[in-house]
Order: structure tokens, then C-alpha cells, then sequence
């Protein structure tokens, strides 16, 4: 495959789902809205903890879809459908052991329901229901479309895509409209959920079938298998303890949440955490085509073109977050009070804790992004105890201090494991060089950013008295306002401080 019939592809993916991506998100804030609306924080905040409960109840699958995924690069390019068959084999097997491993950690948990559930107000039922459509539209990805793993291989993200988004916005509004116009409207969107989930895994299975109707039983047994491709599980068994760590952190916080404050607190979080993971997909959306790039030049070896390349990526990554950060922090208060109510906002050192939660997971890209491309798994130590951390800072802070102390104590665990000990490793294990040189970038890239947002706050706060809470256009005039500003102190900064954005507008000049 050559490099321009995989930046096409890159391309063409990255497009239809930012297309629909933009769309999701947009019916998801006006049905998060109607959810409150008409259910209330408490069944929001369940429906909440029991996707958070499910995802650690998956935990098992983490790692198998990236190495299947991997293992399946070269006999694809080579058309080699007999090893294409025995690894799809092997990954269903895998998958289906896993989904009964969570079938069983499902019903263990559901006898302790009554105990985990004590503070809730609402019926039992609410939670046995709630998690058991939840649990049984996890399932069919297992069972069903385990498939789907050769269409994200063989760059075909955009099948996956428009065979099933299509079905879960068209979900979206049934459940908005579901909501606001029928009685006993959360059985309506228990059944709405479980319906579309089914049809959208029958539309992707048959666009799979469709595409690769090769796809087939290989007819080896699992013993069989598991010799052959005895490195393929040797790297989900490396995979899913280094995807651990950044599970627990995406994941365990809401539950800290419910255990020490309420239900009604996790539906607050959920609001902003809407906003956060709406910022973290768009960035995934804009960076995540970079990976094969940066493995094709690290295995070229020109250690001097690699460094280059690591400076000019972490400057323009500091650059597009620093911009995100500084409109989250000086407009989402305004959106969520537009949005939901001033009732739902939280104070102004919670938010800063969030948005410095955000900044750490999405400047941390550079770092990962060579570490994968070195193929340094060797630190297995590490993802066990960033999700130790986590979950004894957080559980301890959070007592002392309750949501902050919980918001901290990820914010310490990110620090010294992904801020200090991945730029070492790769540094040292890598690059071959002083971890100091990356620190010196780092600092200087943060002091190009901050300085800049200190000064157009200062000058927005003095200049403009749009108040962006009286309204959705305020809020819009404010924001673009705000950030113009921001990015007009921003570039001079960078170009004048940071070798890697001289060499990105370098880059730039030429290809125009």
C-alpha cells in the first residue's frame, strides 16, 4: 500500500467521522438536556455509574482488538486470506471467553446491587433494567461483530461508521422525542436503546459480511491457534496491562463520585465530562492519522530528523490543546448554565482541576505516539501503578476533600507516571538522550502558551462587558472573541520561543 493511498484513506475516514461526530455530539447535548429534564439527575447519574461499572467489567477485553488489529496488518496487504480466517478465528474465541467471563462478573454483581444502590431513591428495578440493556448491548460486539476488526485493519473505519451511526443518531431522536412525549418515558428508552443496538449490529455484520465475504470459520481449535499465534497473545497479555492504568483513569472517578457524594454529584460530572470527551474525540479525530508517520521514521534511524520531528509535534500539539484549554475555562461555565442551568455548574477550582486533567491526557500524545513507534511495552510496572495511584489518591483525597480531593488525586497519578517516568523511558530507552532536553521543551512550550492566555484575559476582562451567560449568542460572540484574542498573543509567542513551531511554519510555507 503506498503512502498516498493511505493518506487518502487516512483522510476519508477522518472525515466522515468528523461529519458524524459533529452531529452525535449536537444531539447528545439537546438529549442530555431532555434527560434531566424529564428524569432527573439521579437516573442520569445511575445510567452514569452502571456505563462506568460495565467498562470495568470489560476490562478484560483490553488489549486483544489492538493486537488483533496489528496481527492482521501484513496478511491483509499480502491478500493472505487463510491467515486472515485463523486470526479473525482466533479473535472470536478469544472474544467469546471474554464476554463470558463478563456474563459471570454481571451476575455477582447484580446480588450486590441492593447494597451498592442503598442511597438511591428511585425503584430497584431502575438499576437491574438500566444495566441489563446496557450489558446485553456490550455483548454483541462479542458475539457478532468481532468481525468489524478487519474493516478497521484494511482502513475501512468509514464502513464501521456509516453502517452504524446512522442507526444510533436516528436512536438519539427517537429517544428525545420518546422523552418528551410519552408516559412511563424511561421504559421507552431502555426499549429504544436495546432496539437500535440490535439493528445496528445486524447493519454492521452484514456490511462486513459484504466486504470481505471471505470471512469464514478457519476450522482449527483453540489449542491450535494459541501455538501458532502464540506472539499475538503475548502482546494482548503486554497490551492490556499497559491499557489498564489509562482505563482506570478515564473510568474510576465517576464511582469515587457516587461512593462518597451522590448519584445527582455523578450526573453533574457526566455534564462536563460530555464536554471533555467531546474535546478528547475531536483531538483524536485531528491527531491519531500521525502514528504510522512517526513508526515509518523511526524506522528509518536518522536520529536527527527524529528529534526534529518529536519538537515540532509537541509544539503544535501544545499550541491546538492550549487553545481548547483556554476557551473550556473561560466558556464552559456559561454553556453548562445555558445549557442546563446554573443549578449544574461546579465551583471554579473544580473546573480547573478538569480542564488540568485534560491538559496532561491530551499533551501527553507526542510522548506515546514515539513510545509505540520504539515499542516500548518492556515497562509493565508502570500502567499498574498509575491505576494504583488513582485509586488509592482518589480514594483517600477524596474522603479528605471529596470531589476536588478525588480530581487531585488523578491529576498526581497522571503526573508521575505519564508527565515524568514515559518521557524517561523514551528518552533514555529511545532516543537515546538526556531526559533533560525534553524537559527544557516542555517548559518552554508551557511558557509560551501560559503567558499569551494571561494576557488576553487580562485584556478581554477589561475590554469587552459581553456577559456570554445572558444567551446562546452571547455565549458564541464571547468565545470566538476570547480565543481570536488568545491565538493572536499565541502565535508570535511560539515562533519566537519554540524551534519545533518555527519548523512546523516552515513546513507550512512550503507546501503552499
Amino acid at each position: 500500500m503506498n503512502t498516498q493511498s493511505r493518506t487518502r484513506k487516512s483522510l476519508h475516514n477522518s472525515i466522515v467521522a468528523m461529519g458524524f461526530f459533529i452531529i452525535q455530539l449536537l444531539l447528545q447535548f439537546v438529549s442530555r438536556k431532555v434527560f434531566l429534564d424529564h428524569l432527573g439527575t439521579e437516573v442520569l447519574g445511575l445510567n452514569t455509574t452502571l456505563s462506568n461499572i460495565l467498562q470495568f467489567l470489560n476490562l478484560a477485553e483490553l488489549g486483544i482488538g489492538a493486537a488483533v488489529g496489528f496481527s492482521l496488518y501484513k496478511p491483509l496487504a499480502e491478500n493472505n486470506r487463510s491467515h486472515i480466517n485463523e486470526i479473525v478465528t482466533l479473535h472470536g474465541m478469544l472474544y467469546r471467553r471474554i464476554a463470558m467471563i463478563i456474563i459471570a462478573g454481571a451476575i455477582v454483581l447484580m446480588c450486590f446491587f441492593p447494597l451498592i444502590f442503598k442511597k438511591m431513591e428511585l425503584p430497584m428495578w431502575y438499576a437491574y433494567g438500566s444495566f441489563g440493556v446496557l450489558l446485553i448491548s456490550a455483548l454483541i460486539g462479542y458475539f457478532v461483530n468481532f468481525r468489524q476488526i478487519v474493516l478497521s485493519s484494511a482502513q475501512m473505519d468509514y464502513k464501521i461508521q456509516t453502517a452504524t451511526n446512522p442507526w444510533m443518531l436516528l436512536k438519539l431522536v427517537a429517544q428525545i422525542l420518546a422523552l418528551s412525549y410519552f408516559d412511563h418515558s424511561y421504559e421507552w428508552w431502555l426499549a429504544l436503546e436495546f432496539a437500535f443496538s440490535i439493528i445496528a449490529a445486524i447493519s454492521l455484520h452484514r456490511v462486513t459480511r459484504r466486504t470481505f465475504p471471505f470471512l469464514r470459520s478457519s476450522g482449527h481449535t483453540y489449542s491450535e491457534l494459541k501455538v501458532k499465534y502464540k506472539v499475538l497473545l503475548q502482546k494482548v497479555r503486554q497490551l492490556f496491562v499497559h491499557r489498564i492504568g489509562s482505563f482506570v483513569m478515564s473510568q474510576f472517578s465517576t464511582i469515587v463520585i457516587y461512593a462518597y457524594i451522590s448519584l445527582s454529584a455523578v450526573a453533574l460530572y457526566g455534564n462536563y465530562m460530555l464536554v471533555i470527551v467531546g474535546i478528547n474525540r475531536l483531538c483524536n479525530a485531528v491527531f491519531n492519522s500521525m502514528g504510522a508517520g512517526v513508526g515509518n521514521l523511526v524506522a528509518e534511524g536518522n536520529n536527527e530528523r527524529i528529534r526534529a520531528v518529536f519538537n515540532e509535534l509537541l509544539s503544535v500539539r501544545f499550541a491546538v490543546v492550549s487553545i481548547i484549554i483556554y476557551g473550556l475555562l473561560t466558556s464552559v461555565q456559561p454553556l453548562i448554565c445555558l445549557w442546563v442551568g446554573p443549578e449544574y455548574l461546579f465551583g471554579t477550582l473544580t473546573v480547573a482541576l478538569i480542564a488540568a486533567n485534560l491538559f496532561i491526557n491530551l499533551t501527553r500524545n507526542t510522548v506515546d505516539l514515539y513510545v509505540n513507534a520504539y515499542g516500548l511495552f518492556g515497562d509493565i510496572w508502570a500502567p499498574v501503578a498509575e491505576a494504583s495511584l488513582n485509586i488509592g489518591l482518589s480514594v483517600l483525597l477524596g474522603w479528605l476533600f471529596g470531589l476536588n480531593g478525588i480530581l487531585a488525586g488523578v491529576i498526581i497519578s497522571l503526573v508521575a507516571v505519564i508527565g515524568i517516568w514515559k518521557p524517561y523511558y523514551l528518552f533514555s530507552r529511545g532516543m537515546r538522550l538526556s531526559v533533560w532536553v525534553y524537559w527544557k521543551e516542555w517548559f518552554r512550550n508551557l511558557l509560551s502558551v501560559a503567558v499569551p492566555a494571561v494576557a488576553a484575559y487580562l485584556l478581554i476582562r477589561h475590554t469587552l462587558t459581553l456577559d456570554p451567560a445572558e444567551g446562546w449568542f452571547e455565549l458564541i460572540v464571547y468565545t470566538i472573541v476570547n480565543v481570536t484574542a488568545y491565538i493572536l498573543f499565541l502565535i508570535p509567542s511560539m515562533l519566537a520561543f519554540n524551534t519545533g513551531m518555527r519548523l512546523f511554519a516552515k513546513r507550512l510555507r512550503n507546501k503552499l
